[in-house]
């Protein structure tokens, strides 16, 4: 069981959650993105420079995913992928992504997303907060509790 991290957009502030919950809990966290990323030296917390390019990080934490993991991400599409291999996803915002809700999730997001293009729409998510994070931690520590059984 291991935390993949959708890295290049994941706000800092989740960064600082997922290393204390990682020494805490002693479960590998894993930050994949096409930039280096600066993590504290530990057994459990490491990265994945890719290439760059379009969805490079996300089809490598496709490739690397096994059932039973846990990705990090805000992209819809990815967590898509992820659950249809056997995980499960929670955006920074504290949303987890399983199988009884993704199909509606990316109908929705890709609704949005032609609204968006159309012009019938503008605009995109509210900034990030206190809610948001406070929820992304209490789903991430449902999830240990749940994985370490």
């Amino acid at each position: 069981m291991q935390i993949w991290v959708d890295a290049d957009a994941c706000p800092g502030e989740i960064r600082e959650l997922l290393f204390r919950a990682a020494r805490r809990t002693k479960t590998k966290v894993t930050f994949v993105a096409n930039q280096p990323v600066r993590v504290p030296v530990s057994d459990y917390i490491g990265s994945v420079l890719v290439g760059a390019g379009a969805n490079v990080a996300d089809q490598k934490i496709v490739e690397l995913l096994e059932p039973g993991d846990l990705v990090i991400t805000a992209d819809i599409p990815l967590a898509a992928d992820v659950v249809a291999n056997g995980g499960e996803g929670l955006s920074p915002r504290g949303e987890l992504f399983t199988e009884s809700n993704i199909g509606e999730r990316l109908a929705m997001r890709n609704l949005l997303d032609e609204l968006r293009g159309s012009g019938e729409m503008s605009g995109g998510p509210s900034s990030f907060g206190d809610k948001d994070r406070q929820k992304f931690a209490n789903q991430l520590d449902r999830w240990l509790t749940m994985a370490k059984k």
